[in-house]
């Protein structure tokens, strides 16, 4: 039977730096700035052979009623509410706090099972700090360094106690016997040395995974609002200030049956504005959650328009190779909506021509008017992103297209295309064997891609042309049927 934990406690105590050691990924931004944390994140943690539902919660703040702080407490007791077991960490370090105080009564209140976890135990100047934590009321403190990885095999047998607490048994679905059980390795935690950063092998789909679909733009044009309509809760923090998300937070969903598994962003302003070392990771998750999406996206402010900024995040997706959707939020607010479509189209054109043909879609993240057309125009982007061309059918195109207009020659030679193939998908990748390469112009090649995408109807769609050098792989084949 799994379970869930959730990680809890005030601003800066190392719930993030935790989170990332048990799930054994750096999906969390630690940061020493308190509250970089404000959503609660979910991911699969484990300790030894122990696996959960882990959660990140933001750091526990009192606050004004509709206060960002009070935003993020609601978050956290949301967390609370899903979770079967809480870990309440302090920073032993600092000793008990007053705010530590305050959470611990309003934890004690609660009804199922809690964990003190002193946090940042390296060494023996923290003795007093864990001492103190007895005043809180939660029983005996279990000593902790999320960095380092100490303290794993005590929060494993806690872990275990307070599931038996409310009657759950975390081993009921395992088929291990006792001898097993007795043996198992519990000082060894879930990683061993340094953190690998999540990642996602995209040659090939696979229909058990869900799809990956990642919301990006400017700060304030309405991410997280999209998400909240669309799994249909607050899960995401929102609000009318700029740059409530920090980091990438995954949400799993499923939209007509199909897992899809959302992920909301930071906002990408200009890179001069960013000069915070927050911002900065900030900036740098957004971009890993690009390289690992399949769709993205790109959520522009239609009160606002197409910026060069948009652009610039468009110009990134397309590098990386990511099928995309254009999506025009705060579609409601707009007066003349022809011409903000024109602007947009006239940007693309003139900065994106590769995007020719993306699709595009506006709506109301808020209120939900014109959402329904978002996802089965996502579904299609992600099926030309998928797209499979013949090699006698992609050759059979490529003769015609050099018929019609033949490469240029280059200092008085010929330069000649043999043969072609798709060589891989996501996104639709060719290659060519010609026999100069490297002199063939980019002109030519946009030429070919342009005509690509008119005749396959592959609109919006990266494509990816690799020259090789070589003879048609194919001609020795033809030479032997012919003798």
């Amino acid at each position: 039977m799994t379970f869930t934990l959730a990680i809890v406690g005030r601003p800066n105590v190392g719930k993030s730096t935790l989170f990332n050691r048990l799930v054994g990924k750096k999906i969390a931004i630690v940061d020493d700035t308190p509250g970089v944390t404000r959503d609660r994140r979910l991911g699969e943690g484990r300790i030894a052979d122990l696996e959960f539902t882990l959660m990140d919660t933001a750091g526990l703040e009192e606050g004004e009623a509709g206060s960002l702080p009070d935003r993020m407490r609601l978050q956290t007791e949301q967390a609370l509410s899903d979770a079967d077991i809480a870990l309440m960490l302090y920073d032993a370090r600092a000793g008990v706090t007053p705010t530590d105080e305050h959470f611990a009564d309003w934890l004690r209140k609660m009804d199922k099972p809690v964990i003190l976890g002193a946090n940042k135990c390296e060494g023996n100047a923290v003795i007093d700090g864990i001492y103190e934590a007895y005043s809180l009321g939660l029983g005996e403190p279990i000593g902790l360094s999320a960095e380092h990885g100490e303290g794993l095999g005590e929060l494993y047998q806690a872990i275990v106690e307070g599931l038996k607490e409310v009657g759950i048994d975390p081993y009921e679905d395992e088929d291990a016997d006792d001898e097993f059980k007795e043996q198992r390795d519990i000082d060894t935690g879930p990683v061993e040395g340094d953190l690998d950063y999540e990642f996602v092998d995209h040659d090939e789909p696979d229909d058990e995974k869900p799809l990956r679909l990642a919301i990006v733009g400017r700060p304030n044009a309405g991410k997280s609002t999209l998400i909240n309509y669309l799994v249909g809760e607050d899960r995401l923090i929102t609000g009318p200030e700029a740059g409530l998300t920090r980091d990438s937070i995954a949400v799993d969903w499923e939209w007509d049956g199909l897992p899809v598994k959302l992920f909301d962003t930071a906002g990408l302003r200009k890179r001069a504005r960013v000069t915070e070392k927050l911002e900065k990771l900030s900036v740098a998750d957004t971009l890993r959650a690009v390289q690992f999406a399949e769709v993205v996206v790109l959520l522009l402010d239609a009160e606002i328009g197409i910026e060069r900024q948009d652009l610039k995040i468009a110009e990134k997706v397309v590098h990386e190779g990511r099928a995309m959707v254009i999506a025009l939020n705060k579609w409601d607010a707009v007066d003349d909506r022809l011409k903000v479509h024109q602007q947009l189209k006239d940007a693309l054109t003139k900065s994106l021509p590769q995007l020719k043909g993306v699709k595009i879609v506006n709506f109301s993240a808020l209120t939900g008017q014109g959402t329904q057309k978002l996802m089965p125009l996502v579904a299609e982007a992600y099926e030309l992103w998928n797209a499979r061309i013949s090699t006698a059918g992609f050759n059979r195109w490529l003769t015609d297209a050099m018929e019609k207009h033949p490469a240029p020659s280059v200092a008085g030679r010929r330069i000649k295309i043999r043969y072609g193939a798709q060589i891989k998908t996501r996104p639709p990748t060719f290659a060519l064997f010609c026999n100069r390469p490297d002199d063939l112009p980019d002109s030519y090649k946009r030429y070919l891609e342009n005509e690509m995408r008119r005749d396959f109807d592959l609109p919006g769609v990266p494509l990816r042309l690799q020259l090789r050098k070589g003879e048609n792989p194919y001609e020795g084949r033809r030479r032997r049927r012919q003798k």
